[in-house]
């Protein structure tokens, strides 16, 4: 099942807006007690550092809330966020108990923005804070010990590795998971629920690039007769083969659907009216060219199409739906065996 570019991050958009939510909520109180604290010690420059992130946090968590670009708010509250982690590390006032905040840079990176973003921005900001670290303590012969550098640094590759198999593990689970939500048992294709969330992606993109997007209903003819007269089995068998000549007919980035029963649906990007109808029509031909095995009696299978087109049919999958079926009733009313649009 060919899925576009940002279709995983479409699937990951929820868990990630809800996330980012409450760390934003989180950062902002705890910015405030922080500063708090750092300003009674007479830590300034981090205290003021805190009040800006807080503040910061708070404009986020308005913007976030109908925003379509989460990666790019995600990324825009994480390096502000660790740079500061940085400053509030290289201050000479703080403590070495303020580097315990590096074992969040993994967790927080794969979660906000996923393992391969998630993974570079921990390696650097962990990089960042390491030299931090020898600068600050090289000199110190109780923070260079053998044994505190080792849990340091096995803690912290640790919590890398368990972030990155984590995030690795889960995109692969809600892979298998959504395609088999998302998919028709018999035959393999999308269904509708995947029609609608591909649907939802390539209207998005045809509002930016005002590229064409063209819908085509296609729909098997007589075939109740096949179910009556050669049994389900055989009727399984047709729609299987009329699957498979749909895929290995269209384009990989075009979707071929099973709307139920022997309906079908095509979804083709970068495509009008005009050129919707000769993908239809060549399916159709090669569909009506070879006859199917069936029982041990060949039987000639045709399919009846109606089209419909974004923007000049409709702007909503059901409308459009509706539409290319209109187009459909009438393909089957004047005869069968060919495409109306």
């Amino acid at each position: 099942m060919y899925n576009p570019p940002g279709y995983q991050q479409h699937l990951a958009r929820p868990y990630r807006k809800a996330l980012l939510n409450a760390l934003l909520v989180i950062t902002f109180f705890s910015g405030l007690l922080f500063a708090w604290i750092n300003f009674g010690r007479g830590n300034n420059v981090v205290a003021i550092a805190e009040l800006v992130m807080a503040t910061y946090s708070l404009a986020l968590l308005l913007i976030i809330r109908d925003t379509r670009r989460l990666e790019f708010w995600a990324m825009a509250y994480l390096f502000p966020f660790f740079t500061i982690m940085m400053v509030a590390m290289a201050s000479p006032r703080s403590t070495a108990n303020v580097f315990i905040w590096i074992f969040l840079i993994p967790i927080v990176s794969h979660l906000l923005v996923g393992r391969v973003k998630g993974l570079g921005m921990s390696l650097l900001y962990i990089g960042i804070a390491t030299a931090i670290f020898f600068h600050r303590f090289g000199h110190d012969p109780q923070m260079m010990q053998p044994p505190v550098l080792a849990n340091i640094s096995v803690l912290t590759l640790c919590l890398i590795a368990f972030s990155h198999v984590y995030e690795i593990t889960r995109e692969q689970s809600e892979q298998r998971l959504t395609q088999q939500a998302h998919s028709d048992p018999l035959t393999q294709l999308p269904n509708r629920a995947h029609l609608q969330t591909r649907f939802d992606l390539e209207r998005s993109r045809h509002q930016r690039q005002g590229n064409p997007l063209s819908l085509v209903l296609l729909d098997l003819d007589f075939f109740k007769r096949i179910n009556d007269t050669h049994g389900h089995a055989a009727g399984d068998k047709a729609l299987q083969y009329f699957a498979n000549l749909m895929r290995t007919t269209v384009r990989q980035t075009d979707l071929v659907a099973r709307m139920g029963g022997e309906e079908f649906c095509l979804l083709l990007p970068d495509t009008d009216k005009e050129q919707a109808r000769m993908v239809a029509d060549k399916i159709r031909r090669k569909l009506s060219q070879e006859a199917l095995d069936l029982e041990g009696a060949p039987v000639t299978l045709t399919v009846s199409g109606g089209i419909a087109q974004l923007g000049a049919d409709g702007d909503t999958l059901d409308i459009l739906t509706r539409s290319a079926d209109e187009k459909l009733y009438e393909a089957k009313s004047t005869g069968r065996n060919r495409i109306a649009a």
